[in-house]
């Protein structure tokens, strides 16, 4: 009897639960697993986690106990990315598929550089709403998972990529073969580098930013900055891009809050480095002048600190 694909999954905060919660409805806890150090693994034990009101049956594997997984998902954020790597190493396997569910740039060549580029697929999560309190998840909307691979692929994963679309497919997701993923993550990268530390830096939910005035301006800047090093970078963000995404945030809850203005308030340590930092640091290398990521990067460094 041919083997069943086992997923296991990394980090257990909102697109993790989020995520976890519909591939166990699918294929069950005997598939899909939570790795955790032992620690985490017996604190995520006693929670109750819910997800949209249904309790969640999931499951926390250590690496002590670990067996290679067919795809490893990672739904860290940015900041716990290289001690997510160690704990799922020995959940890799020869055949094993990686994917990141992170936001940022980076993520993708970070994973390549642990493993090997032969196992990364690039994915971008894009669209979702979902927040967690405690150990309750809520959503109303539950984004799109885009796969996808370079247009020049140098380590012959097309046939990955169909075996992970394939699998995700089986389940309640949406999930897209994104022709361009690299513009796919620039223009999200974009978005992120906008809104969410706008946000966070401003202390306003999406209606600060959807209305005229200092905090949308400053939005719309620090998205253009994020396009015009993407340009350098090969990827071209277009203004009808940065149009269209405009439009998503002007259409979001204006009471809501994007994920690092939770952070904020949580007073957990944000992505900063991920989004103004990779922007400084790539404007550094091509010398271009980037003031209002610069700006957001100390206000938000600024907050950091005072906690």
């Amino acid at each position: 009897m041919k083997k069943q694909p086992v997923i296991a999954v990394i980090g257990a905060g909102a697109l993790g639960v989020m995520f976890g919660q519909r591939m166990t409805q699918t294929l069950g806890p005997q598939r899909v697993f939570f790795a955790a150090d032992a620690q985490r693994a017996a604190r995520y034990a006693a929670q109750n986690f819910t997800c949209n009101g249904a309790a969640c049956t999931f499951r926390f594997v250590t690496p002590q106990q670990a067996l290679p997984a067919a795809l490893a998902v990672f739904a860290v954020k940015s900041t716990g990315l290289a001690a997510a790597i160690e704990t799922m190493r020995p959940f890799i396997g020869p055949e094993t598929l990686v994917i990141s569910l992170l936001n940022g740039i980076t993520s993708e060549g970070e994973l390549a550089a642990a493993y090997g580029p032969e196992h990364v697929l690039y994915c971008v999560a894009q669209g979702m709403d979902a927040v967690r309190e405690g150990s309750r998840l809520t959503y109303t909307h539950g984004g799109t998972l885009f796969l996808g691979l370079p247009e020049e692929d140098y380590f012959d994963r097309g046939e990955k990529l169909e075996a992970a679309y394939a699998l995700l497919s089986q389940m309640d997701l949406e999930v897209v073969k994104e022709a361009d993923i690299l513009h796919r993550m620039w223009c999200k990268f974009m978005l992120n580098v906008g809104v969410n530390q706008v946000c966070a830096a401003y202390g306003c939910p999406y209606g600060g930013v959807q209305a005229p005035g200092p905090a949308r301006d400053a939005m719309v800047a620090a998205m253009d900055e994020a396009r015009k090093v993407g340009a350098c970078q090969g990827v071209l963000v277009t203004q009808k891009d940065r149009t269209a995404y405009l439009a998503v945030v002007d259409g979001l809850n204006p009471e809501a809050l994007p994920s690092m203005a939770q952070d904020v308030l949580a007073h957990r340590k944000t992505e900063v480095e991920a989004f103004a930092g990779q922007v400084i640091q790539l404007a550094e290398f091509y010398g271009m002048a980037v003031p209002v990521n610069r700006d957001l990067y100390e206000k938000l460094q600024a907050i950091e600190t005072n906690w």
